[in-house]
């Protein structure tokens, strides 16, 4: 870790802030924070997985492979990650709310370019606009729950709120796209950012840090934890995006592999605010293992390729397993840099979207390969096992 804090601070506020008590405003101040947080959170989430779930209609549309398809989510993803430490400095510098609000805004901005139409290279454009805004507002909406003042268990149900987002998209968007057409994944992406805007706006008055603090690239204390967040939230992800594709190409409905494959994502909206509550009750060390040992043996059910009814087993035991430790990974990167806690949110968060960054279009190349997919099932699980090395060093 560097060890320097930036001259200035004040480390009794930058505590008081981080552990979620103290000067957080009146009442209503603080319950708008937490509302404009899971707001942001839910709405913006959509966009990370609305994509993936209709892969094969958007593949006929711009007349490109599956593997292509998934360019369209590592595109958003690029910008995703680039966007995470500038987000989480200037959350801490300006506040969460104004970063918010460009996140909205760059949502917007970016289905409004893919609902323009045009060619595939039009729709990576847009693609990696919509990367701004989900980046920025994952570690924004995070932080107006900490800054109005949620602990543990408030910042599980964000978690939740994220996971719900991602969640409903593989359940909602491919029987909406087979009703009306392939806009679907993008009109309804700028139409919940929209809605998003309404209770950000009134998210005013939260305290902030007040400075930007410095960089935390190098925090050897930091990056064990991005490492637990890349091996769940990450691969919950990747597995999220594919699951649907890989069960419609072992017969289900496009109905039907939505909503299984959506229990991925969908399900952490129980097990990320249970995680809150257990934070504190049991060991975090014990509650991140037992996760990622779920989280592997979930996704080794997925590449097995079992009957439906196993397979979607699979997707729920991954989902629950992989949304447990969220609260406790968050809370130990804040608990560590009270200093500058968006930027440390943004650093162990930008581990994950790494992992998806690459992991995404990779698991799209093993749907051209003869297992039509399981074959990525089997590396997230490996992966989930491999990250319990990093879990011994992690400060949880």
């Amino acid at each position: 870790m560097n060890g320097v804090r930036p001259c200035g601070s004040d480390p009794e506020r930058s505590a008081r802030t981080t552990a979620g008590v103290g000067p957080h405003g009146s009442e209503p101040v603080r319950k708008a924070g937490v509302v404009a947080g899971l707001a942001v959170g839910g709405c913006l989430t959509w966009n990370v997985s609305n994509v993936g779930a209709v892969a094969d209609p958007l593949a006929k549309h711009y007349g490109v492979s599956l593997a292509a398809v998934g360019l369209l989510t590592t595109a958003l993803f690029v910008t995703h990650l680039a966007v995470q430490l500038p987000a989480g400095r200037g959350a801490d510098r300006f506040g969460s709310q104004s970063i918010a609000l460009v996140a909205i805004a760059a949502a917007v901005a970016g289905n409004a370019i893919l609902l323009a139409g045009g060619g595939f290279e039009a729709a990576l454009a847009g693609r990696a606009v919509v990367g701004i805004g989900s980046g920025a507002a994952f570690v924004s909406g995070l932080d107006l729950v900490r800054a109005g003042g949620g602990g543990p268990a408030l910042q599980g149900l964000y978690g939740g709120a994220t996971m719900t987002g991602g969640g409903l998209a593989l359940m909602v968007v491919p029987p909406l796209t087979d009703t009306t057409s392939w806009r679907a994944p993008y009109w309804t992406g700028a139409l919940l950012a929209v809605a998003a805007a309404i209770p950000t706006l009134a998210a005013s008055g939260l305290p902030r840090v007040g400075h930007a603090g410095e960089w935390v690239l190098r925090d050897r204390a930091l990056l064990p934890i991005g490492a637990l967040q890349a091996a769940t939230f990450g691969l919950a992800v990747v597995a999220g995006n594919w699951a649907v594709p890989l069960l419609e190409r072992q017969g289900a409905s496009s109905t039907a592999a939505g909503l299984s494959g959506g229990l991925i994502l969908f399900v952490g909206i129980v097990t990320r605010p249970a995680g809150g509550v257990l934070a504190g009750r049991v060991s975090g060390r014990r509650l991140v293992g037992v996760s990622l040992v779920g989280t592997a043996a979930g996704a080794l059910v997925l590449a097995l390729g079992g009957s439906f009814t196993l397979s979607t087993l699979g997707s729920l035991l991954h989902g629950l397993m992989a949304g447990l430790p969220f609260a406790v990974i968050f809370s130990a990167a804040q608990r560590t840099r009270p200093d500058a806690p968006g930027a440390a949110i943004a650093l162990v968060n930008a581990c994950a979207v790494l992992t998806i960054l690459v992991g995404t279009p990779l698991a799209g190349l093993a749907f051209e390969l003869p297992s039509d997919g399981r074959v990525a099932f089997a590396g997230i699980a490996a992966l989930a096992v491999a990250a319990l090395v990093p879990l011994r060093k992690a400060r949880v």
